[in-house]
């Protein structure tokens, strides 16, 4: 389930769309508390340092589609802790040194007995 989401579909002329983009970079450029001025209203985003970014081209249809996308995690996020592997079996027994002459079944047998 996403948080937030956002979409807005217009038509722009080539220079709208280059103050969008300007817009953007000055934002991103900043990083920290960014404001996106978006037509009807404002968008506030906190940009950290690191980015991951998806560029993506399509052409086809008599159109051309280019798709620019950022990602980053948010300050809520918290990192996942890391898993230890729990173990099911039983631990392996470790060899321990009999008294000479006597096995580890004579004592069991002899254990048994008394």
């Amino acid at each position: 389930m996403k948080d937030l989401t956002f979409e807005q579909k217009r038509s722009l002329s080539r220079h709208e769309a280059a103050d969008q983009l300007t817009a953007l970079a000055d934002a991103l450029r900043e990083g920290g508390d960014a404001e996106l001025d978006l037509g009807p209203g404002t968008l506030g985003l906190r940009i950290p340092d690191d980015l991951q970014s998806e560029l993506e081209i399509e052409i086809g249809g008599g159109e051309i589609e280019l798709e620019i996308e950022l990602k980053w995690k948010t300050a809520s996020a918290r990192a996942t802790p890391p898993r230890t592997e729990t173990r099911t079996e039983k631990p392996e027994r470790k060899n321990t040194p009999t008294p000479a002459g006597r096995s580890r079944s004579a004592k069991r047998s002899t254990a048994k007995k008394a």
